[in-house]
């Protein structure tokens, strides 16, 4: 008589309460735009890849992105060491402070719990190897919109009774210099653009105005895009023959009110554009709360350029 073996569920940690948003995240989907699939992935990429530094993940690896806080609260049900960067969200281990840009360790029954934004929008917690998820077009990266990856391969945040398990077992342990990792914004920040072909369609008044006066970060925000508000912007074009969009575009509708566009835009848009947000302001951009105040700041391509393989070089030489 045959018998058939109960497997038993690998040791990995509870969702005991969800938050707002809590996304599995990668760096997303990349070359298939052509079939309307957005990129989706980490929106805050600098503070994702830090967060893979701290415990000698590959840069790739799945990591949790955690919006708000909003009393997500995980239990672990073994030992396990975790880092965690980014926003300041009141992370609470067993009601204890716990502060960004650290790794800790947490022991069987240890309860993790995020309250509410301090400073910064969104925290990342990584774990060893990079969170257990299905791959979806090459990667595990939740897109809500488009209903692709995370733990159920439906996009959808995480749930009470998920169960989070991981690759790794024991992790290169960092510690994060306080000169590298990116700055949470307060009230004001700025946001270098690399000009796009339809600047020229704008009146004179209205880019002196674009790049002269602060825009306000409004409460109309999400992972697609970002609605900034303040003086009303004018050209000669009110729409254009559909292109694709990369990220960072800077979308002025007929409302003359820009929309930055974000990870999970559209892949087409027939709105002009004043250019796009370089892929350290995105960053940066994604961690501002409604109502910060945000100055757009022209630079060139070749600046943009530099300024992102500065960035790439420090994960190499830290």
């Amino acid at each position: 008589m045959s018998q058939v073996a109960t497997r038993k569920a690998p040791a990995g940690m509870l969702v005991k309460q969800a938050g707002p948003l809590a996304l599995i995240q990668d760096p997303g989907r990349f070359g298939v735009g052509h079939l309307g699939v957005t990129q989706g992935g980490a929106a805050d990429w600098i503070s994702f890849r830090w967060a893979n530094w701290l415990l000698g993940n590959e840069p790739n690896s799945a990591a949790l992105e955690i919006v708000m806080g909003g009393g997500l609260s995980l239990e672990t049900e073994c030992e396990v060491h975790l880092a965690l960067t980014g926003a300041d969200l009141d992370a609470q281990l067993d009601d204890k402070p716990l502060a960004p840009n650290t790794s800790f360790t947490l022991t069987p029954g240890q309860r993790l719990v995020f309250r509410q934004p301090r400073q910064g929008l969104r925290a990342y917690l990584a774990f060893p190897g990079g969170l257990n998820a299905p791959e979806v077009l090459g990667s595990r990266a939740c897109t809500a919109r488009e209903q692709l990856g995370g733990l159920h391969e439906d996009g959808k945040p995480l749930k009470v009774g998920d169960r989070l398990t991981w690759q790794g077992d024991a992790p290169a342990v960092k510690q994060l210099p306080d000169s590298q990792a990116l700055r949470m914004p307060a009230t004001e920040c700025r946001l270098p653009v690399v000009l796009g072909s339809q600047i020229a369609t704008f009146s004179g008044r209205s880019l002196f105005q674009a790049f002269n006066q602060p825009w306000t970060v409004d409460n109309r925000a999400d992972r697609m895009g970002v609605r900034l508000t303040g003086p009303v912007l004018n050209g000669s074009l009110t729409g254009i023959i559909s292109e694709g969009i990369p990220l960072g575009a800077v979308q002025v509708p007929p409302d003359g009110q820009p929309i930055i566009l974000m990870n999970d835009r559209q892949t087409i848009g027939g709105y002009p554009r004043l250019g796009a947000l370089t892929p350290t302001a995105c960053a940066m951009l994604s961690q501002c709360l409604p109502g910060t105040k945000v100055w757009l700041t022209p630079v060139s391509a070749s600046q943009a350029q530099d300024d992102y393989r500065q960035q790439l070089t420090v994960w190499r030489e830290v």
